[in-house]
C-alpha cells in the first residue's frame, strides 16, 4: 500500500509587478514515487494544471536558488525562510509563483516522514518486473 501527503498551500500567481493572483494549490507526494512531487495549480478560468519535479529540488530551493531549465525554485531572501518563488517554463512562456515557505517546510516535513530524504528505494513494482524478465529471459 502506498502512503501520500496532501496539502493545500495559498500562493501569489505573479503575472507582473503590479498584478497578481491569489490561487490554490494541490501538493501532493507518493511513497510509490519517492523522488517527485506534483503541485497542481488552479488557475482561474483554465483547466488545473499538474507539474511534477524533484522533491529534494522544492527542499533545497527553500534555502538557495534551486534547479535548471523548466523548473527553478528560490528563496526570496536567503538570509531568512520567508517566502519562496517557483517558476515554471515551457519554451518561451514562463509562469512565477510566490509561496510561504513554512506550509512548504511542513508538507515537506509530512513526506520525508514517509520516506525520508537519502532512505527512497526502487519500488516493488519494479523490482518485481526485473525479477520476471530476468526468469523468463531465454538462457544462452
Amino acid at each position: 500500500m502506498n502512503d501520500t501527503v496532501q496539502a493545500e498551500v495559498i500562493m501569489s500567481f505573479l503575472v507582473s509587478e503590479e498584478l497578481a493572483f491569489r490561487i490554490p494549490v494541490e501538493l501532493e507526494f507518493d511513497s510509490a514515487d519517492p523522488y517527485a512531487v506534483r503541485l497542481t495549480f488552479d488557475l482561474p478560468g483554465d483547466a488545473p494544471v499538474t507539474w511534477v519535479f524533484g522533491r529534494e529540488l522544492l527542499l533545497d530551493g527553500l534555502t538557495r536558488s534551486a534547479g535548471e531549465g523548466d523548473v527553478r525554485v528560490e528563496p526570496s531572501a536567503p538570509e531568512h525562510l520567508s517566502d519562496v518563488y517557483i517558476s515554471l517554463q515551457v519554451g518561451p512562456e514562463r509562469a512565477l509563483f510566490r509561496a510561504s515557505a513554512p506550509p512548504l517546510i511542513a508538507f515537506l516535513d509530512r513526506t520525508d516522514r514517509i520516506v525520508p530524504l537519502g532512505k527512497e528505494e526502487v519500488c516493488d513494482t519494479l523490482e518485481a518486473a526485473l525479477d520476471r524478465i530476468l526468469t523468463e529471459a531465454p538462457a544462452g
